[in-house]
C-alpha cells in the first residue's frame, strides 16, 4: 500500500488505494476479530421486557472485564459509579451498533485477494472509525504507550505484531490526510 489518494471531482470524488493480498487478509482478520468481540459483548445485554415492548434497548451496566474490550467501550463518566453504570446501559448498545456498522463497511469494501479500494467520503469515515477501533484493540493488547520503542526485541512475542500496529497507523494516517483534502 502506498497510501490513499484523491480521485475524481465533485460528487464523484473518491479516495483510492491498492492493497496487497496479505494486507487485505490482515485487515480482514483484525476487523473480523474486533467485530466478534463486539458481538460477544452485545450478547451480554440483559433481557428486558420493557425494552421488548418499547423497542428501547439496554446493555450491560458493568464495564467489560476484558481490557481490550474495555478500551473499545470506555466508561461514559468516572465521577459517579451509578451514573456510569446507567449511562453505559443506555448508550452502549448504540455505540456497539455504530462500531459494528463501521467494521461491516470495511469488510464489504475490502477486496478478498487484494486490489483497488475506492471509497466515497462517507465510506472513508466508516473506515476511519473501524481502523481506529482495530488500532485501539491491537495497541491495548500489545501494551503500546508513548514510551513503547519502535521495535521490540526479537525474542519478545509481541515483536511481529508491532509492525502490524505501525502499518495500521500508516493506513489510518494516510486516510485521514486524504479525507482532510476533501473538506
Amino acid at each position: 500500500m502506498n497510501g490513499w489518494k484523491r480521485a475524481g471531482r465533485g460528487s464523484r470524488v473518491r479516495l483510492v488505494t491498492t492493497l496487497e493480498e496479505q494486507e487485505s487478509t490482515v485487515l480482514r482478520g483484525l476487523v473480523g476479530e474486533v467485530l466478534q468481540m463486539l458481538e460477544a459483548r452485545e450478547g451480554e445485554s440483559p433481557t428486558d421486557e420493557l425494552a421488548e415492548l418499547t423497542g428501547m434497548r439496554t446493555g450491560p451496566s458493568k464495564r467489560p472485564e476484558d481490557r481490550v474490550l474495555a478500551r473499545l467501550l470506555p466508561d461514559f463518566t468516572m465521577e459517579d459509579a451509578d451514573l456510569a453504570a446507567g449511562l453505559r446501559s443506555l448508550h452502549e448498545p448504540e455505540l456497539i451498533e455504530a462500531k459494528q456498522h463501521a467494521a461491516s463497511a470495511v469488510l464489504a469494501a475490502l477486496p478478498t485477494h487484494g486490489g483497488r479500494v475506492e471509497l466515497a467520503p462517507e465510506q472513508a469515515d466508516e473506515w476511519l472509525t473501524a481502523l481506529n477501533d482495530v488500532r485501539l484493540a491491537l495497541g491495548t493488547a500489545l501494551d503500546v504507550s508513548e514510551e513503547t520503542p519502535e521495535e521490540f526485541p526479537e525474542e519478545d512475542p509481541r515483536a511481529p505484531h508491532l509492525g502490524v500496529y505501525h502499518w495500521l497507523t500508516f493506513v489510518q494516517d494516510s486516510l485521514v490526510q486524504a479525507r482532510m483534502q476533501l473538506l
